[in-house]
């Protein structure tokens, strides 16, 4: 009889060492899509601020709108979603975050979606989430289950596969074929930084879904150096464990 790992334990061994001593906060989840199986660690009990990686939300969530609609996205709605994904664009964002209505509608679309600990905020980039549950979310784009369309899910990773070279950092360092999604926000009442990198990667053959949220970096690239070796050590860690 094989007994299957404990993979929660066997991330936290390789993750916890990543941020020793640093005063910053991580939380990492991974799934592999051959086996389902999946594994978390850190951020117990709190959220972190979606900065950026909202955006695949909000693109998740005006594609459910209109399918719900029976509609494709008009011209303006595709190349808002382009700029958004692509180069990150705020004014963009902040047009689709209208045509979802809002932190409501984006809260509509996650319970839909199963993310059950994700908040819209007024503010869109102070959105509420965990790393397990922005792992739920990569699912319903890369996975087989899901409430959006194939050609949509097609059209996401489409996206997440071009964004722009410089933003092309967190959880594509761990591994080829990546398709991602980053967000950064410097917070003005303690000067630190949030850093987050959700997206997939092939590593040994294998398709992983990998989110890291991360807050309370000195810098922006301290904070992508971090999350960086976190996405690594946790991709490495539970691709051996398999």
């Amino acid at each position: 009889m094989t007994v299957e790992a404990d993979l929660d334990a066997v991330l936290a061994e390789a993750v916890a060492p990543v941020l020793a001593g640093s005063g910053a906060s991580l939380s990492v989840a991974v799934l592999d899509l051959e086996t389902g199986r999946s594994a978390s660690y850190g951020g117990e009990g709190r959220t972190y601020d979606t900065a950026s990686v909202v955006k695949l939300d909000v693109l998740v969530a005006l594609l459910l709108r209109a399918q719900d609609e029976g509609r494709e996205l008009t011209p303006a709605e595709r190349t808002a979603a382009a700029a958004m994904i692509r180069h990150s664009d705020n004014t963009s964002t902040t047009a689709l975050w209208r045509v979802i209505g809002g932190a409501q509608g984006l809260d509509a679309a996650n319970a839909r979606l199963g993310l059950s600990a994700t908040t819209g905020a007024t503010a869109w980039g102070l959105t509420q989430t965990t790393a397990a549950d922005q792992l739920v979310l990569l699912d319903a784009v890369f996975g087989t289950d899901s409430p959006l369309a194939e050609d949509s899910r097609t059209y996401i990773t489409g996206l997440m596969e071009g964004v722009v070279a410089e933003q092309a950092w967190g959880v594509s360092a761990a591994g080829g074929d990546p398709a991602v999604k980053n967000g950064w926000l410097p917070r003005d009442a303690t000067g630190l930084w949030d850093v987050n990198s959700v997206g997939r990667v092939t590593a040994g053959g294998r398709v992983r879904l990998v989110a890291v949220m991360s807050d309370g970096h000195v810098t922006k690239d301290t904070g992508v150096e971090y999350v960086e070796r976190a996405a690594r050590a946790a991709v490495s860690a539970v691709g051996a464990a398999l």
